[in-house]
């Protein structure tokens, strides 16, 4: 015996959100982006031209997908045609790969995208879901939309510029010696500039058509083929010329892409190649990317930012200066790893931010060991007299201070240095074993009193209990949802190109990654709070008893059966 099955029966259309099970990811999708003010799609109305999808739809629609790890368009579209979630989300409506494409590829989506990040964090506030005491940060690296080998490095652009230079004044100089052209007022006596040249290229020109006129009217085949050899010279230098124009301007528009950076893709100029943890062949190759900074609580995305620079030491700053900005108050605590401490890192945070960083430093870990703390010409077992100013090396001659000295770094940030000398290295027994400087020499040390104090004040905060054990929480809260990302929802590499659309990419997937989890913990609100028609949610209980009715009505209205 089967259960009754005909094809060619009609069945009446039912609310799909009946097709749903009761802790969906579709309903937090849906109760998050209601939750959203109507002011925020404010920036999306038009006033001509055919009336748009509402933006809350869409972006129903692409979170969804990026939960089902459709990161294409073509993909969300299928979805929308396939999956009961995504057409009740849409409500029938069908929007193309083009529409959804160019929605989350639109600059508003930024603002959008903040906004959910803002309701959905104050969501977990209100359920008491994560505490507000700090913040866990840390980057990873994730590869750009970019063909692999379309880089372009700085040191080349550098080298093959400083060529140029060189070959334009060769060029310049024998112009003025066989006198060609006039000596002209240059503002850079090292380096012709662009208009310059091109000012050197209309003389050429001139001088050129003056060559043409005298081979127009001289009438001796000797004298023409005379002229012609001496405008082979005039007519060289100005295609010389114009090939370093195009060069020049080319340099100039790459280091313009560079920035701070030492390279750039061809495909994305905003993406930097760096190093990437999945090296399969082994040899460090290089992939264009992004550097991904990630702040967490309770194991939810609550801010990000895309950097180019690969390094995380001076992301720090500018995305804490984001989470102020763009998603909320930071909180007492600043939790990272060794890659983030430095002392401008900490001066930040401590005096212009008044927060407490858990930040370690690079040798935290290495200053622990017994190696180390065995190690009797390393300066900081050494023996220090405060009042005379002088540390006591291993052989009892003392290291007195002999000056200061200021290091500043590439990137403008200025660093005070005491310098302390010993007093004679000469004769030494333990000379080879203390310092590799050269004989005559005597060993140097170089104290940065402000860093030390900045160690010995992370070293307290992270020796305390209450401290240590939030630093403590640092690796299980923010690096797992770095897995989540890439080995859960396989997200492992950008679909878009540059910055502003990476961000928005980024965003959609951390959203999707936060919506997994939530429903994961079976958090998400109760049926009975979505049959609810007071609260901001659907009446699908009404819709579904008026089915039930109309069905009813269109059974009895129907004509008995004549046997």
């Amino acid at each position: 015996m089967f259960k009754y099955y005909n094809m060619n029966q009609v069945v009446l259309p039912l609310d799909l959100e009946i097709k749903l099970k009761e802790n969906d990811i579709a309903f937090a999708i849906h109760d998050l982006v209601e939750s959203i003010p109507d002011e925020a799609f404010d920036e999306f109305l038009r006033q001509t031209g055919r009336p748009a999808y509402h933006p809350r739809m869409m972006l129903k629609i692409i979170l969804c997908g990026y939960t089902q790890s459709a990161f294409s368009g073509r993909k969300i579209e299928a979805l929308l045609g396939d999956s009961i979630r995504m057409m009740w989300l849409a409500q029938g409506d069908e929007p193309s790969y083009r529409t959804i494409n160019r929605f989350r590829s639109n600059p508003l989506i930024e603002n959008l995208l903040r906004e959910c990040f803002v309701q959905f964090r104050n969501q977990l506030v209100e359920k008491e879901l994560i505490e507000e005491e700090a913040i866990f940060i840390d980057g990873t690296k994730i590869e750009a939309n970019a063909n692999k080998f379309t880089f372009v490095w700085r040191k080349s652009v550098e080298k093959y510029s400083n060529k140029l230079i060189e070959k334009s004044n060769q060029l310049y100089n024998e112009l003025l010696e066989k006198e060609i052209i006039p000596a002209m007022e240059l503002e850079n006596e090292e380096e012709l500039s662009v208009e310059e040249m091109k000012e050197i290229v209309e003389k050429l020109d001139e001088k050129i058509g003056e060559y043409d006129e005298k081979i127009e009217t001289c009438e001796v085949g000797s004298e023409r083929k005379k002229i012609r050899s001496e405008r082979k010279l005039p007519k060289q230098a100005r295609k010389q010329l114009i090939d370093f124009i195009t060069r020049k301007q080319k340099y100039q528009s790459d280091m313009e892409l560079f920035g701070e950076r030492n390279s750039y893709s061809k495909t994305d100029p905003d993406a930097t190649f760096m190093r990437m943890k999945d090296d399969y062949m082994k040899n460090g190759q290089r992939k264009a990317g992004y550097n991904v900074q990630l702040a967490t609580e309770g194991q939810y995305a609550l801010a990000y930012d895309v950097f180019p620079n690969p390094t995380d030491t001076r992301t720090l700053i500018p995305f804490l200066n984001t989470i102020e900005e763009s998603f909320f108050k930071l909180p007492d605590y600043i939790v990272a790893d060794a890659g983030y401490g430095s002392e401008q890192n900490y001066e930040d945070i401590i005096q212009k931010r008044n927060r407490t960083p858990l930040i370690t430093y690079n040798q935290y870990r290495k200053e622990k060991k017994k190696k180390h703390k065995n190690n009797a010409f390393h300066v900081d077992n050494w023996e220090y007299n405060e009042e005379e100013d002088f540390y006591q090396c291993p052989n009892g001659r003392n290291v007195s201070f002999r000056y200061y000295s200021k290091r500043k770094d590439r990137y403008g940030f200025t660093r005070e240095v005491k310098v302390y000398e010993c007093e004679d290295c000469l004769g030494c027994p333990l000379r080879h074993l203390c310092t590799k400087a050269k004989e005559g020499n005597n060993r140097k040390i170089y104290i940065n009193e402000k860093w030390e104090s900045q160690k010995e004040y992370v070293r307290t905060k992270l020796s305390d209990e209450k401290t240590g054990e939030i630093y403590g929480k640092r690796k299980i809260d923010v690096e797992p949802v770095f897995g989540f990302l890439k080995a859960n929802l396989g997200f492992t590499r950008f679909s878009v190109r540059g910055k502003e659309k990476v961000k928005n990419e980024l965003g959609f997937a951390f959203m999707a990654v936060n919506l997994r989890k939530y429903t994961a913990m079976n958090i998400v609100q109760t049926h009975e709070y979505r049959n609810n028609p007071k609260k901001n949610g659907s009446n699908h209980l009404f819709l579904v008893i008026g089915t039930i009715f109309h069905f009813f009505w269109l059974v009895m209205s129907q004509p008995p059966f004549l046997f």
